[in-house]
């Protein structure tokens, strides 16, 4: 699929008057689960990433090269538009816009950038935020990197649970005036947290809710939120599943009694093992 396709599919859920949870993918494989069941979009958040690439907690050890081969992998494998979370850009302005370059390359629908201070300073106890000049500074940046026009860049920030609603609304109407496509929202806790944000700006929404608060998408839909995270569970379900199976195999159970497997029809679509043995039979005679 060319790559406008998914940039465009995305730009028409952000422009719809419905509000759609994305499918957590990491690799290739949960893209092509995800885009076979039908997900409107999908998201590679920073923690799934670095669980996938590095088996590292969310502490921005990832570097950007090692982020944006695994979203290449990902769109390279399914047609689904892919959401990604680009953390705070990998640095100051400039790294923001190298981020930009480097992930609209694999092939990405749509980004976000945050006005979070990482990595972590030293004596850091608890998250910090970067001022609102340089939060709009690293957006401003990152537009200005952009190539294709097609290319969502959402502004995120996480004050709602850092520095509190007045500050939000002060990041918003300072990151709308950008000219960004949409704002992302971490830490949700409640319905008027985002009226109050709706009452400010027009653009779309994208949110992700504090513990398991996931209110009606009906309503989310009728303040402008056209996303909604429900978390990155199928990561932790593969790797519970992993862990099952290989305890289950040291202890000495015969892998022909082990429970759960994918059947060798699912492993074969998801693989597209006919599509690979046509182009067998096309190109080396076989």
């Amino acid at each position: 699929m060319p790559r406008a396709a998914p940039r465009d599919a995305f730009r028409r859920l952000l422009a719809a008057e419905g509000c759609v949870h994305p499918a957590s993918v990491c690799d290739p494989l949960a893209a092509r689960i995800a885009d076979a069941l039908g997900f409107e979009c999908g998201i590679l958040a920073g923690s799934t990433a670095a669980l996938a690439v590095l088996g590292s907690p969310d502490l921005v050890l990832l570097t950007l090269t090692e982020f944006a081969e695994q979203a290449r992998r990902v769109t390279r494998a399914a047609d689904l538009p892919l959401l990604v979370d680009a953390d705070h850009g990998y640095g100051n302005a400039l790294s923001a816009q190298r981020t930009v370059q480097e992930l609209e390359a694999a092939g990405i629908a749509a980004m976000t950038l945050e006005d979070t201070a990482l990595p972590a300073p030293y004596g850091s106890t608890a998250p910090q935020l970067t001022s609102v000049e340089e939060g709009a500074g690293k957006l401003r940046a990152a537009l200005a990197a952009r190539r294709d026009p097609g290319l969502v860049i959402l502004g995120r920030t996480g004050a709602l649970a850092i520095s509190g609603l007045d500050d939000t609304l002060a990041r918003v109407r300072a990151y709308a005036a950008t000219g960004v496509d949409g704002l992302f929202f971490s830490s949700v806790s409640s319905r008027e947290e985002i009226a109050a944000i709706r009452a400010v700006t027009e653009l779309p929404l994208v949110v992700a809710f504090n513990g398991a608060a996931v209110a009606d998408r009906d309503w989310l839909a009728g303040q402008g939120v056209r996303i909604a995270l429900q978390g990155h569970q199928p990561i932790m379900a593969a790797t519970q599943a992993v862990e099952a199976t290989l305890r289950a195999l040291r202890e000495g159970t015969a892998p022909g009694d082990l429970p759960g497997l994918a059947p060798a029809a699912t492993m074969a679509r998801l693989t597209q093992a006919e599509e690979y043995r046509q182009k067998a039979r096309d190109y080396l005679g076989g």
